[in-house]
């Protein structure tokens, strides 16, 4: 696994992201009095608990994209990949707290980052298999 350091580095600031929002959760909950197991009752801590489980989802389509783009194309670009969707996500996290509706731009480059990743290391795989 030594082989792809870079991609190992975006992938802890990743997992730094998602310990933040489940972090900012907690927060939220005990400020606004939000007790476990209730989701619900305050819109802010609500705006933290979709930020949190809209990364978990994230999170969990692009992590093993990014890892197979490492593996079968380049850590550095899977790396510049993943700082882009991790900046996305960012933007996404901090314009969803503020409003809802202006979470667009930070969604649209993950989501831009998620393709590149998905779109060209499938390629890369079915020409490992094909033999192309």
């Amino acid at each position: 696994m030594h082989a792809y350091p870079l991609t190992a580095g975006v992938t802890l600031l990743l997992v730094l992201l998602m310990f933040g929002t489940a972090w900012n959760v907690g927060r939220a909950r005990e400020k606004y009095g939000i007790k476990a197991p209730a989701t619900t009752g305050n819109e802010y801590f609500e705006r933290a608990y979709r930020i949190q489980l809209n990364t978990i989802e994230w999170a969990l389509i692009f992590l093993p994209t990014l890892w197979i783009f490492a593996a079968y194309v380049n850590d550095l670009y899977a790396m510049i990949a993943g700082l882009v969707g991790l900046a996305g996500r960012i933007l996404y996290a901090v314009s969803y707290q503020r409003d809802p509706a202006s979470r667009g731009a930070g969604f649209m480059i993950g989501m831009l980052a998620f393709g590149v990743c998905g779109l060209w290391s499938g390629f890369a795989v079915l020409r490992v298999i094909t033999g192309f």
